[in-house]
């Protein structure tokens, strides 16, 4: 068969030279006959058993022991439990802090291998609560943990060499995770052998036949031309025709581009940004809305409640007393309110917020008059996982403010929103209900896939709910949903898209 050696590896080639057909191939004997790095032995495995050149006969895990910074440490000071029975041997009885003190030693440490030595009989508390030695020397586990510790420094221990009271004393100063503070670190590792082929045999005759020997140069550093030695050196020779390879640069995830350019863009538009926490309480998510509390207009809102705690503490006054009055009789608002018992335990209940209007209820009762102000916030809200809903989803949230504001300046904004930020061509403005505004929109836009959709709610809030924040003001108010902005957007038909694990589809997505 034909066998193309100039576009083998020097790597693979190197490998091919120095093995026989039925030799046993293992990292181990590449690492210390040809000095390659593990990597190395990796990829020259990986590259020739794709060609067929090599096939691997067995796979054997193996179980290693690697010293640890503390291992080293007590490898030239000697254990915790070394030291405290040297120290009492040859000073005498001692309190456990005086002895940590006299070691430098944690007490835990200390108290622990003292524990390790009363146990196995070589130390004891006297009448005088001290510690003394009650042996002349240390035997056992404690002599085969120190030897560990020696052979340790010289390099890995492999779990198949060592005795079974090796093995036992091992496993009391070793550990897998977390090995900082144990002397050894346990190592899983697997070793494969491989063998050459009757393919890899050809294959190796071939590039001795070409006369090629892996040490050909790939490339002409500036030590080469100074020196003039390229002259005598050879060459691997170049594929003109090999593909090149792909770049793959740094990018930032699409959709978190685009929250950003819309934050861009309304900023630029004078607006201030607004955040607020994803746990809210009921009074703020629902009460501070004029939304009922025991009425069917709060199933608007399937929520997300806290386990732990359960209620908030506190709260804020006046706006608590005010809405309060406001839901039982209308306060000052000029309403007459939803006339029940306004419920001050149910209103400190804490959920996820489950609509980004908390934060524009939040914002009334700090807001400057006349003002604009849109926040990007992160909802929690039951619905049935599809193409254009999600369990939790993102809206943009605003308010704007002023005496002059009305109903016109409102489709103004939801026009900019569903033509400018979404990148609809067909919009339309259908009646809503909301119980926070009056009168109360919902824009829906046409996608070219999913057809027509909500995008969101909006409308101008009623007097009940910006009086007892502290506003007599007109005040319009949206939420709209930006995940279905970003389909429009970006070209998607579904709304998971935009949280993908496919890191190939956020390379290639459309708004990078």
């Amino acid at each position: 068969m034909d066998i193309d050696v100039k576009n083998l590896h020097p790597l693979e080639v190197r490998l091919l030279r120095h093995v026989g057909l039925n030799e046993a191939i293992s990292a181990e004997r590449l690492v210390a006959e040809l000095d390659y790095k593990v990597g190395q032995c990796n990829q020259a495995f990986s590259w020739l058993s794709a060609k067929g050149y090599l096939v691997e006969k067995s796979r054997t895990k193996g179980i290693f022991y690697e010293l640890t910074d503390l291992g080293r440490e007590q490898s030239e000071k000697g254990t915790p439990a070394q030291r405290i029975f040297t120290f009492i041997k040859a000073e005498g009885p001692h309190t456990l802090p005086e002895i940590a003190s006299a070691l430098q030693l944690e007490k835990s440490e200390v108290g622990s291998a003292f524990g390790q030595l009363s146990k196995a009989g070589y130390a004891a508390m006297n009448a005088e609560n001290k510690a003394q030695a009650s042996a002349d020397q240390l035997e056992g586990e404690f002599i085969v943990t120190a030897d560990l510790l020696k052979r340790g420094c010289e390099g890995e221990l492999e779990e198949r060499l060592l005795s079974a009271e090796e093995t036992s004393a091992m496993a009391k100063i070793s550990k897998k995770r977390g090995a900082s503070g144990s002397p050894f670190k346990v190592v899983e590792r697997e070793e494969i052998i491989y063998a050459l082929t009757e393919t890899g045999a050809e294959a190796k005759q071939a590039v001795i036949a070409a006369n090629i020997t892996g040490e050909e140069l790939g490339s002409v550093t500036s030590e080469m031309l100074s020196s003039g030695s390229w002259k005598q050196a050879s060459f691997r020779p170049y594929g003109i025709n090999a593909p090149t390879s792909r770049l793959i640069p740094g990018r930032h995830n699409p959709y978190g581009n685009y929250l950003q350019w819309v934050k861009d863009k309304l900023c630029s538009l004078g607006f201030e940004e607004f955040d607020g926490p994803l746990v809210e309480n009921e009074f703020w998510n629902g009460d501070a809305l004029f939304m009922p509390q025991f009425h069917s207009a709060r199933d608007i809102h399937d929520v997300y409640y806290v386990k732990d705690p359960v209620h908030c503490k506190t709260i804020e006054e006046p706006w608590l007393s005010q809405v309060a009055a406001t839901h039982e009789n209308g306060w000052k608002t000029g309403s007459r309110g939803w006339r029940y018992s306004f419920d001050h335990e149910f209103t400190r209940r804490q959920v996820l917020r489950s609509q980004g209007t908390v934060l524009s209820a939040h914002q009334l009762t700090k807001a400057k008059v006349p003002g604009k102000y849109f926040g990007v916030a992160r909802c929690f809200r039951y619905d049935q996982v599809d193409a254009t809903h999600g369990a939790d989803f993102y809206q943009t949230e605003g308010i704007v403010l002023g005496e002059d504001v009305n109903l016109k300046t409102l489709l103004g904004l939801l026009k900019m929103f569903a033509e400018e930020i979404a990148g609809a061509e067909e919009v339309k403005y259908v009646p809503g209900y909301f119980p926070f505004t009056e009168p109360s929109i919902e824009v829906h836009i046409k996608h070219p896939v999913l057809g027509w959709f909500e995008l969101g709610g909006s409308g101008i809030f009623r007097p009940e709910v910006t009086k007892a924040l502290g506003i007599d003001v007109p005040v319009l108010a949206w939420g709209l949903g930006i995940d279905r902005m970003a389909l429009m957007h970006l070209g998607l038909n579904d709304l998971r898209e935009l949280f993908t694990p496919n890191i190939e589809s956020v390379r290639t997505r459309r708004g990078n």
